[in-house]
Formats: C-alpha cells, structure tokens, sequence
C-alpha cells in the first residue's frame, strides 16, 4: 500500500512528465505555423534541454497546505505571506504549459518568466533585483521588503537565526570553502565577472548549493526555509539612510550605507559566508546595483494577505 507522501511523489513526477512531453508536442505542432514566428523563443526549447532540467528536480516529500489569506506554498506572518522556499523560475507558454528554466543558467532577457517556491528544487540563481521583481510580479506577488523579510527569518522569536540565537553548524547551508577558489584558483585578479562570477559550473559544483528543503532545520517557526545561506535574497528596498532604522548592522556595512546609497539589497547571505556582513538573519549585503548578478542571488517574494 503506497503512502500519503509516495502518492503525492509519483503524482508530482507524472504532472511533470505530462508537462514537458506536452511543451515539446506543442513546439513541434508550431514550428510550422506562421504565427510561431511572433514565439521564436518557445520554440527552441527542445526535448533535450527539458530532459536536462528534470534531472535537477525533485519531488517533494509533502505538498504544504495554504495558510488562511496566502497562496499555497507561502507562510503567513501578520497581513503578509511570504514563499516557504527561494524562487525557481519557469516559463510559462502556450494553452499555460510550464518548463522549468534551467536554475544554472542566467535569465534570458525578453523571456516572461514566473516565480516558483517548492521543496525539492535548485533555486534560481544568477538573478539580478530587476528579474526577481518581474518574476514575483508575473506570480501574482512582489518581491519581499527587507522588514518583511527579516521579520520571516527571525521567526516569532524574533532570533538570530531561524533555528534559535546561537549559530549551530550545518543547521543551514553555510560556511563552505570559497568556491571561485576551488574552481578557478585563488588570485581573485584571475576571475572575471561574466566567465566566473556567472559561470554555470558553480552552482552544479557537488555539495555546495543545496535544493530547497534539504537543511530541514534551517527554518523559522513562521515555516520558511534557506533565509540564512544558499543563496543571497533580493528584497525590494534600496539603499538609504533610512536602512539603520529597519535591520540590525554590523559597523563595516553601517559605515557603507551613504556610499552605498541607491544601491540593492541582498539578505541573509549564501553557501560560503559566515558573519562577515551580520550574523544569521543580520546578514546584509549593499554593494551592488539592483542589475548585478552572480551565482549566488536569489529571491523569495511575499505578498499582501487577502484578509488583512
């Protein structure tokens, strides 16, 4: 007798399956239509760009019901939901067929993407503030602000970390090697921004990013997963002097907020941080355009209650 989570896993793979036989079917049906001009893009995802993508999914262990006033998938916190995982991005296509976009490559521009929050996934990396704001937009959400978000990490006890107020190894994904270094040696002057920062090798590298869910107590008592390491987050705010009012900072990233003015914001650092920009859910980081982009941002989106 299968269980509960076995059926929701085997269900999960045949909706899958059924999604992408059905996206390949429908770009061959097009590719001789005249009006599959207007949808080149749709067209050139083939049947073995998809077979690559599955192969990084996972089902999830157990479907999360919707918490009252938030879409399924989203945890409720006051008059706000926020997504229980960071984001995925799929496109959706003709007759609404979803394809994954591939969480290693960088978001094309031009193509309509929607965010995604589920358990069992490689979270979208490589993604710039513009991107992660179209994405949650195109869901039905926005992107977090850095209250809201900081308020879902620190969970209602308002700790330091998601789990509690002392750092405790390998709860959450952080404090691995440097990865760049691995790779691509260890004289930054070697790197460069598009062959290494944004190389797809980097989050493929076993070990290193994690599918959403797998550090089961990295998560707050909201029910919100990864807001400390794995990937960056963007939030919706911009630098400010009104950012010391909002969070916590550590004195280097407080001094950098005036020249940092107008800048993104990224959260709760990535795989290969520790506290060097705040400690758990402090951690912030300043120094980047809301275009910049690299193997470690992400984002989750939040929306507003429906009852509030």
């Amino acid at each position: 007798m299968q269980t509960d989570s076995e059926a929701v896993v085997r269900g999960r793979r045949s909706r899958l399956a059924a999604e992408l036989l059905g996206a390949a079917l429908l770009v061959s049906a097009l590719a001789g239509c005249e009006t599959a001009k207007a949808d080149s893009r749709w067209q050139s995802v083939t049947t073995a760009k998809l077979s690559a993508i599955t192969t990084l999914i996972r089902a999830p262990q157990k479907m999360e019901a919707a918490a009252r006033g938030c879409p399924v998938g989203m945890a409720r916190i006051d008059n706000f939901c926020v997504d229980r995982f960071e984001a995925t991005l799929v496109e959706v296509g003709p007759d609404g067929v979803e394809v994954p976009h591939p969480s290693f490559e960088r978001p094309e521009e031009g193509v309509r993407y929607e965010a995604r929050s589920r358990a069992g996934e490689l979270p979208q990396g490589y993604v710039n503030r513009v991107q992660s704001e179209a994405a949650c937009d195109n869901a039905g959400k926005r992107l977090c602000t850095v209250t809201e978000w900081y308020q879902a990490c620190r969970g209602k006890q308002r700790a330091t970390y998601p789990y509690g107020n002392e750092f405790v190894k390998n709860k959450c994904n952080t404090s691995k090697i440097h990865l760049l270094g691995k790779l691509f040696g260890n004289n930054p002057e070697w790197w460069s921004y598009d062959k290494h920062f944004n190389n797809p090798r980097l989050n493929l590298e076993p070990g290193f990013l994690s599918h959403t869910g797998d550090h089961p107590e990295c998560v707050s008592d909201y029910g919100t997963y990864d807001m400390v390491g794995n990937l960056h987050e963007w939030v919706a705010d911009t630098v400010d002097t009104s950012l010391e009012n909002k969070i916590p900072m550590v004195d280097g990233v407080r001094r950098s907020v005036y020249k940092s003015t107008g800048h993104g914001i990224f959260m709760g650092g990535f795989f290969s941080t520790t506290a060097q920009q705040g400690q758990g859910c402090n951690y912030i980081t300043l120094g980047h355009e809301p275009q910049y982009h690299d193997y470690s941002t992400g984002f989750r989106c939040c929306t507003d209650a429906k009852d509030r």
